[in-house]
């Protein structure tokens, strides 16, 4: 299992519309997410600065960058474009943070 994290920023005034967008993900998202190995995928909110911070646990990265390829993850960032910082090709703009320390079962 691989763990991932990175961080994204929101625009202001969107933090409900972007939880609203989540409550719940689309189904067909899910079970892409899911076909391709995430295991466990959170996103949090720091609510002066609006960033959001994602974790979420892989079994592949090779599976994990497939699914920006996906038509389903394409729909989903074309519906998210407005709410946050993104990319030319409406990918979420995003820092992936390393990982300097973990408590847990097996390391």
């Amino acid at each position: 299992m691989i763990r991932k994290a990175f961080v994204m920023q929101l625009h202001a005034g969107q933090a409900e519309e972007y939880r609203r967008r989540h409550d719940p993900i689309w189904p067909e998202l899910e079970q892409t997410l899911r076909e391709h190995g995430v295991l466990r995928y959170s996103i949090f909110l720091h609510p002066q600065t609006l960033q959001l911070f994602a974790s979420a646990e892989v079994e592949s990265e090779d599976r994990w960058q497939a699914i920006a390829r996906t038509p389903v993850c394409q729909r989903w960032w074309a519906h998210m474009r407005e709410l946050m910082d993104t990319n030319a090709d409406n990918s979420p703009s995003s820092v992936e943070l390393e990982e300097v320390f973990h408590l847990g079962e097996g390391g």
